[in-house]
């Protein structure tokens, strides 16, 4: 490891607060450059609060109701909150928060801007920018650009609302200005590429009346852009998104997994071409990297390459990647100048900056690798760093692929800014927010600065995860446990895309699907917090169901391999799984893993043979 390689202990509170001292020292330095700024502000001006207010009755009175109700506040805290910072967690997308992240908001809290508007945060503003600026360097958007908003769902809102309304575009030029579009068929405007819009938007005389014109200011223009494809791995958000953007939830067509829970392109290919038969347009397709349910990663290469052949026969549609959960995963191939990483060299890279630890993890697969180098080639990326940026909630974004899309979606608030400012002065006119945390700007930014987007800072953080993943991969397949005479035995979904592993207990020779799916219930029920008991539950995990309706017959391979029949898969129409969310940045030490597997299957134990004590 070079010195530009960050320690990763260095950056985390700790399970034990081994840093406290650390914190508390950067705590308490913020806390007095905050106090000091006060007093600096005009320092002829007096005090308010004299020395006689402390000495008041009711200040006294006041004073101890503050300080009862926020011991209230940390005994609610401490025993109704989720141990997220332990390995022995392995639940939902939450885990270790990065040090420098929490400071940053703890300091520019205090200072309260609202990143909406420059005049009421020009600090944290441009933070905001700089963080868009880092969002478009880490997906090779050589002119893109991005920012942050609330989560992942605002971002896929986002995403959805500049596809509607750069995608209908040609038909208000048609409109507008029919000059730029002369000759040109319905059918030929609404397949128009995004670059080609944008170009011709740039000629445009009046482009804001061509925007009044378009699907923002006419919802008729809606309803002839045609299909919204999403894997049947998608976020639930994406439903959401069509409902309030008036395409319609009809209009959202799910598209089945294959095997790995990857979208099926060419599935996906033949919907596209029947529906251009019918004379239905595809408005855009979705590509996940990182589904919340099995830590998938869509074949976006395959996807990108479907919409180049496509183009060519004048079939274009919009692609955004859906990498809320995996998005940052893309700085593990980008080299100490941001360059991707060929993929010969991957491995003896890992290596040498311990982005891996153990030789034996030969993590990524080829589809996997081609799929992270093929988001640069997407119009727009949702991007949460409260996910795998190991930032506080609540820290989405969104990144562009070309500036210029955000005039689309513009809006100019006369009391905010002015038409013709520069960024960030109008960062509030290019998103669906209004208010919106500044001290969330400051979080993301200082953990930028402090861990670089590629192989030598976030690249190390995202491979602890991913190699912990493969550790648990590997320790759970096939584990066997004896409960009262019987055998359980622990099987896993698939070697996993990302840092996320799914898995079933199932007891030797059962045949039954329906028990099979209690046992995994059961089992979440004793590994989660639905029961309480926090500090007696000694391993935490999380569910999910693959069913039919959500997932047609894509989970039967997975069945099949545990030995039920099609008739069974069939007749129960679903599987229950448990989820590992493997986000720990210390498990993917050897030593420190095998250490906690041993209390962790300790804890599994137990919580078997409770369960079948109950039957």
């Amino acid at each position: 490891m070079s010195e530009r390689d960050v320690n990763l202990k260095a950056l985390f509170l700790g399970p034990k607060s081994e840093n406290k001292d650390v914190y508390t020292k950067h705590l308490n330095r913020l806390f007095e450059d905050h106090s000091e700024w006060r007093k600096n502000y005009h320092p002829e001006d007096q005090p308010i609060i004299k020395r006689d207010d402390f000495k008041a009755e009711d200040f006294a009175m006041t004073s101890e109701k503050v300080e009862d109700v926020l011991t209230q506040l940390s005994i609610k805290l401490r025993s109704k909150s989720l141990p997220w910072h332990s390995p022995r967690f392995l639940g939902h997308m939450n885990s270790e928060t990065l040090m420098p992240a929490i400071l940053g908001y703890f300091a520019a809290m205090l200072y309260n801007g609202n990143n909406v508007a420059y005049e009421s945060s020009p600090g944290t503003s441009e933070m905001e920018e700089e963080v868009g600026a880092d969002f478009a360097q880490l997906m090779g958007y050589k002119n893109g650009w991005g920012h942050i908003c609330a989560d992942g769902s605002i971002a896929n809102l986002e995403a959805i609302w500049y596809a509607r309304n750069i995608k209908s575009l040609p038909l208000a030029m048609q409109e507008v200005a029919p000059e730029l579009v002369e000759g040109k068929t319905e059918w030929e405007l609404l397949n128009m590429s995004t670059e080609e819009i944008l170009d011709l938007a740039d000629k445009a005389k009046d482009f804001d009346l061509i925007k009044e014109k378009s699907a923002r200011g006419c919802g008729q223009k809606i309803a002839k852009l045609g299909k919204w494809f999403v894997p049947r791995t998608k976020h639930y958000s994406w439903l959401k998104a069509a409902d309030i953007i008036g395409l319609g939830t009809e209009n959202v067509e799910e598209v089945d997994v294959n095997e790995l829970f990857r979208m099926d392109v060419e599935l996906l290919e033949s919907k596209i071409r029947a529906n251009a038969e019918q004379g239905i347009p595809t408005l855009g397709v979705v590509g996940v990297v990182g589904s919340t349910e099995e830590g998938a990663v869509d074949d976006i290469h395959k996807i990108i390459a479907l919409r180049d052949k496509l183009a060519k026969e004048g079939i274009y549609f919009y692609v955004h990647i859906d990498a809320a959960y995996g998005g940052y995963a893309r700085s593990i191939f980008l080299d100490e100048n941001y360059d991707f990483i060929p993929q010969d060299q991957l491995h003896a890279k890992y290596m040498e900056h311990g982005v891996f630890l153990n030789e034996e993890t030969q993590w990524p697969s080829d589809d996997t690798y081609q799929a992270f180098k093929a988001i640069s080639e997407a119009e727009t990326v949702t991007i949460d760093p409260h996910k795998m940026g190991y930032i506080p909630y609540s820290a989405g974004g969104i990144v562009i692929k070309d500036t210029r899309m955000r005039e689309v979606i513009s809006y100019f608030a006369t009391y905010v800014f002015e038409k013709g400012m520069d960024i960030p002065a109008l960062l509030g006119a290019f998103m669906l927010e209004g208010s919106k945390a500044g001290a969330t700007a400051a979080s993301v930014w200082t953990a930028h600065r402090t861990v670089p987007l590629n192989i030598t800072g976030y690249g190390k953080l995202i491979g602890a995860g991913i190699e912990g993943a493969w550790n648990l991969h590997k320790h759970f397949e096939n584990k066997e446990f004896m409960v009262n005479g019987k055998k359980v035995i622990l099987h896993t979904l698939v070697q996993p895309d990302f840092n996320m592993l799914d898995f079933s207990f199932n007891e030797e020779g059962n045949t039954d699907l329906k028990v099979m799916n209690k046992l995994n219930h059961d089992f979440y029920e004793e590994a989660s917090y639905v029961n309480g008991g926090l500090y007696d539950n000694d391993f935490i995990t999380s569910h999910t169901d693959f069913a039919v309706p959500e997932y047609g017959n894509s989970p039967f391979s997975y069945v099949e391999r545990l030995g039920f029949s099609r008739a069974e898969w069939d007749k129960e129409q679903k599987v229950t799984v448990l989820r590992a969310c493997v986000l720990s940045p210390f498990i993917n030490d050897l030593a420190t893993f095998d250490e906690y597997m041993e209390k962790v299957d300790a804890a599994i134990q137990r919580k078997l043979e409770r369960i079948y004590n109950r039957k």
